[in-house]
Order: structure tokens, then C-alpha cells, then sequence
């Protein structure tokens, strides 16, 4: 269900717009090439590429440090430097004639694992689906890490989003955008089993909040044998099993529990 509703999603994030918004949106990095116009002004017209500190050289201007900026930050930037003792009211327009290759790492529970090449403005949808799509074994968690970016950065970031409710319920605020360098892990669900009288004995995935009464019935519900007042869990304590009886029907269950439904002899 998670894979086909992470589809759906997707394709309609796809469908959104992308235009100049987008790409005035985009953050600049060293070695993106850009073409930088002054209107009216052709002299001031150059293609330049933003060197290892992130700067640029432009006419008039000896050095503008651009990396971290968005494209519309740019302009207004070179804007400022130009106005007044340069040029009377400057229009700059800035356009990215070519990006940086920029990589992400995708591990963990997705079907294909490794690095890959971001496209401008990729997500973290897409990027999960560029990695193939999450494995059925895949938690309800993704960890970003995130390299400290610019002078105003002082340490790495790490961001925990919910899967669950980025793909199943939808919630695209959490459909981060991916930045060169971000490494993003997958995690592996727990389980837990359900075994005695029920109608699917089985191991389930863990889901946070689950309750007995709910782990019962995504094993098919109590058989008409079960004693549904005695469920015991089997729980691992410091490295020891501990037996919990007669548990009550909404008692949060622990990943790695056993939930056991006994046979009714009455």
C-alpha cells in the first residue's frame, strides 16, 4: 500500500509547476556556470563560472560570493553592489547555463541502494523512487544528514522525517528538497509475532502505537477457540524474556514482542 500511494504522490508532485519560480528557487554551488545581464547594458553582459570559494568576477565588481545564494538572492546581490555609484536602477537578470553535478546517497530500505545524481530540485520522493522505491521491510523513518552549508552553518544537520505520514497520509511538507552531499538512510520496521488462537499467526511489522486489540487484528482476529481475556506477551527485557499475563487488549506492544493468544477450554 505505502509503494502504490509513494507512486501516486509522486507522479502528482511531478505535475507541479517548475518554471521561474522553481528556477529562482534554485541555491547556486561552485563550478555552477552562470550568465549574468545588466539590461541595457551589454558590456556588463558575462558567462562566469563560481569558483572554489563560491565567488564570482564580474565588470565593475572585482569578487560577489554567490554559493548558498539562490539565483534571485544573485541578482539582487549584484543589484545592490551596482546601484548607485555604477548604474542608475540596474535590472539583473541571472540564469544558471550550467549546473554542478550534484549527488546524493540513498541507503537502506530501498530496493537500490547508492548514489545518485540529483537532477535540479530533486526531492526526497524522488529520490526514493530513483532508488528503486522503498523495500517492504522499510520503517516509518528517514534520516537526512546534511553537511553544514555556508559561513552562517556552524555544525551538520540531521532531520528525521515521517514516512508515514509523507506517503500514506500525504503530507508534502515533509517532501524535502535534496542537496548535494545529503546522505539519507531508510531504516528497517520492527516486527513483532502473533501466535495461538488467531486466525493468521505471523510475524507483522511494528507500527508506533500499536495496540494489542490492533495487532490481533491484523492477524485475522481471536479464532473461535481463543480465550480472549488471558493474550500474554513475550517480552525481551535486558537481554531476558519476560512474560506479561493477561495483558490488557490495549497495551502498547514493543517491537520484537510475541503476542500470545491461548486456547479457551470452557
Amino acid at each position: 500500500m505505502k509503494h502504490a500511494l509513494l507512486i501516486c504522490i509522486l507522479a502528482v508532485f511531478l505535475l507541479l509547476p517548475s518554471g521561474p519560480a522553481a528556477a529562482n528557487d534554485y541555491v547556486v554551488s561552485f563550478e555552477d556556470v552562470l550568465d549574468i545581464s545588466v539590461y541595457d547594458h551589454p558590456e556588463m553582459t558575462t558567462t562566469v563560472r563560481v569558483d572554489g570559494n563560491g565567488n564570482v568576477v564580474l565588470p565593475l565588481i572585482n569578487g560577489v560570493h554567490v554559493e548558498g545564494l539562490s539565483v534571485s538572492k544573485v541578482a539582487e546581490t549584484i543589484t545592490g553592489l551596482l546601484s548607485g555609484d555604477y548604474i542608475i536602477n540596474p535590472q539583473v537578470n541571472v540564469f544558471v547555463k550550467q549546473f554542478r553535478e550534484q549527488k546524493a546517497s540513498v541507503l537502506g530500505q530501498v530496493v537500490k541502494p547508492g548514489l545518485y545524481e540529483l537532477r535540479p530540485r530533486t526531492t526526497l520522493l524522488e529520490l526514493i523512487s530513483q532508488a528503486g522505491g522503498l523495500t517492504v521491510e522499510a520503517g516509518e523513518g528517514a534520516v537526512v544528514k546534511r553537511e553544514a552549508r555556508g559561513s552562517g552553518d556552524t555544525a551538520p544537520q540531521e532531520v528525521v522525517v515521517d514516512l508515514d505520514r509523507l506517503v500514506e497520509q500525504g503530507d508534502i511538507s515533509l517532501n524535502l528538497q535534496i542537496l548535494d552531499g545529503d546522505k539519507i538512510f531508510i531504516d528497517k520496521a520492527g516486527v513483532f509475532y502473533v501466535t495461538g488462537e488467531v486466525r493468521n499467526p505471523n510475524s507483522y511489522k511494528y507500527k508506533d502505537r500499536l495496540t494489542v486489540i490492533k495487532a490481533i487484528a491484523m492477524a485475522g482476529g481471536f479464532s473461535d477457540t481463543a480465550s480472549t481475556g488471558s493474550v500474554n506477551i513475550v517480552r525481551k527485557q535486558d537481554g531476558k524474556e519476560k512474560v506479561l499475563n493477561k495483558v490488557d487488549l490495549d497495551e502498547l506492544v514493543q517491537p520484537e514482542d510475541v503476542i500470545v493468544v491461548p486456547e479457551s477450554f470452557f
